[in-house]
């Protein structure tokens, strides 16, 4: 097991990083945000046409951009050219991201699921996120809901924590995903296969039977996404820290 730092456990963390407005989530403001007022950053990445790890929550580019078609279907500087709606800037690389975190506060990467049923066919996105932290000397965490993501993490960068993404798995949570899949999805498979060190949990489950085995066997818990104080303090009956936004944590 990699361990997580503490550093991931001792400030609140800034959802898609601290996004409001004039800062869209998972923007170069939110960043530049969040690094001022001192909280961690989870971000998610996403991969482009030609193969590099891409701050980018959504697989398709209208919600956030309104520009058409996947995020896959574009390169990066295409992507870099779109203006994300609500600020100025458009869609950065985790490496740009990561430079202007500069190591000042940790960073949680949340890695999309590639494989459209949470399954082994992935891996190019996988080695772009590991292309990009090459060499970064800042505390960096990785994170999926798929499993085999995170594994695949694990072998290309075994000295960087890593975990999984969880949830209930209800047919709302995956409606694209086999009732056979959610179920096995639902036990968190594979944490001590790969060496992970946390879970990141929907807080509207933390009492789930699965986070508590997880817990005793000396897992840290986070949680997603934390929108009140009164969730936030509900929250942390269980879980160790939280991710939050819309609110100062």
């Amino acid at each position: 097991m990699t361990p997580l730092p503490p550093v991931f456990l001792d400030r609140p963390i800034a959802h898609r990083a601290l996004h409001g407005a004039g800062r869209p989530e998972n923007s170069r403001a939110a960043i530049r945000a969040a690094v001022d007022a001192g909280y961690g950053i989870e971000i998610d990445v996403q991969r482009s046409k030609d193969d590099q790890a891409m701050v980018f929550h959504d697989y398709a580019l209208g919600r956030l951009t309104g520009s058409n078609g996947p995020i896959q279907q574009r390169d990066a500087a295409d992507l870099a050219q779109l203006t994300l709606i609500g600020g100025d800037e458009g869609v950065p690389t985790l490496a740009e991201v990561l430079e202007t975190v500069g190591g000042a506060v940790p960073v949680l990467v949340e890695l999309k699921d590639q494989d459209g049923r949470m399954g082994p066919n992935i891996g190019p996105l996988e080695q772009a996120v590991a292309g990009a932290v090459a060499g970064y000397g800042g505390p960096v965490a990785f994170m999926s809901f798929n499993p085999h993501s995170a594994a695949e993490m694990a072998r290309l960068c075994p000295d960087r924590p890593r975990g999984l993404t969880t949830c209930a798995s209800t047919a709302d949570d995956y409606p694209t995903v086999p009732a056979e899949i959610r179920d096995h999805l639902r036990t968190m498979p594979g944490l001590a296969e790969m060496g992970a060190s946390f879970i990141s949990h929907d807080h509207h489950d933390l009492d789930s039977p699965h986070v508590a085995t997880q817990k005793a066997r000396g897992l840290h818990v986070l949680c997603w996404t934390i929108r009140s104080p009164a969730e936030e303090a509900k929250a942390r009956r269980i879980a160790e820290n939280v991710t939050f936004e819309g609110y100062t944590a």
